[in-house]
């Protein structure tokens, strides 16, 4: 793990820097920025073949999981807030460390929005989910994620920190002058979506955590997949 976290608080640092930039860019690039972070969540994997030699089912292993979690979205697109993908993120953060779950979180938000559409929101979900799994990761070998009861603590957190942020590109974008009233305002109102997804992140965790451990620790046993460090 101490290898990868340079090249991951690098990458995390390119987040920071592009997001603040969407406060002057606004709507009109945020293609380039999602395109820009997407790269700065792909630098740690890139940087790990300076390292080591990575074989091609890791790499078919992260797309899939990736993939998962941006599909997850779909059923449930009815429902606001509620979706399994940040489950899926800290569960395969959990078996694979930060550098994987920064780069499923990032990757599963910019692809699932193929689906839901792209906008300036992008970058700001891609940040959220992969700073999910980056804090998963970092925090896997902790007492208490290791108990269920801290690691649905943890989700539930989560559901409120991630609506949280976002409420920080709501509130960039808004052509009015800043205020703390609306600032409030704004927390107010996302409450409610903040709590679904707090609740749906605990659902998710109490469902698939058991199963889905089970099967990817099998899997990075038995073919040696993104060992621990």
């Amino acid at each position: 793990m101490a290898r990868f976290r340079f090249p991951v608080l690098i990458a995390l640092a390119v987040f920071i820097v592009a997001l603040a930039l969407t406060a002057a860019l606004k709507d009109s690039h945020y293609i380039l920025l999602s395109l820009v972070l997407l790269g700065a969540a792909l630098f740690p994997l890139f940087a790990g073949l300076e390292r080591r030699p990575i074989e091609s089912r890791e790499l078919v292993l992260l797309a899939v999981l990736s993939a998962v979690a941006a599909v997850s979205r779909i059923p449930f697109a009815a429902l606001p807030s509620v979706k399994p993908v940040s489950a899926i993120v800290i569960l395969s953060a959990y078996v694979f460390g930060a550098e994987a779950g920064f780069i499923i979180g990032a990757v599963a938000a910019l692809v699932s929005n193929i689906y839901f559409g792209q906008g300036p929101w992008t970058p700001w979900q891609m940040f959220c989910w992969g700073m999910i799994g980056l804090t998963a990761g970092w925090l896997r070998g902790t007492w208490w994620m290791r108990k269920r009861t801290g690691m649905l603590i943890f989700g539930f957190v989560w559901g409120f920190l991630f609506g949280w942020i976002m409420n920080i590109w709501y509130l960039i974008s808004l052509p009015d002058a800043f205020s703390w009233k609306l600032v409030v305002s704004a927390y107010i109102a996302s409450f409610y979506f903040d709590l679904a997804h707090a609740v749906s992140n605990v659902v998710f965790l109490s469902l698939l955590a058991g199963g889905w451990i089970k099967v990817l620790e099998r899997f990075r046993k038995k073919y040696g997949l993104l060992q621990k460090e």
